[in-house]
């Protein structure tokens, strides 16, 4: 090999590198953070579907069993049993 040409294979691996560590940069900076948020955003959106949920399960004076680890927790709303303690 010629000087001229080992200048050429280095520059040439040198430009790969900088590429590759250029793309690297730019997922880390760019595109991590862009799905990061669109994790949270749709986490957000469960949690608050799921409230609603329940919520909206409950207003209809139906027991809403929650399961917390070994324990059930039965959800009712407050309104439902003073209407039925009312009704006696």
């Amino acid at each position: 090999m010629k000087i001229k040409d080992k200048k050429d294979f280095l520059i040439l691996v040198l430009g790969i590198v900088a590429i590759a560590l250029l793309l690297v940069v730019l997922y880390v900076f760019v595109v991590q953070p862009k799905l990061n948020g669109l994790i949270i955003q749709g986490q957000s959106e469960g949690y608050q579907y799921t409230i609603l949920s329940i919520a909206q399960q409950a207003a209809t004076c139906q027991i809403v069993p929650l399961t917390v680890g070994n324990q059930t927790i039965n959800l009712i709303a407050v309104d439902c049993l003073q209407n039925n303690v009312a009704s006696e």
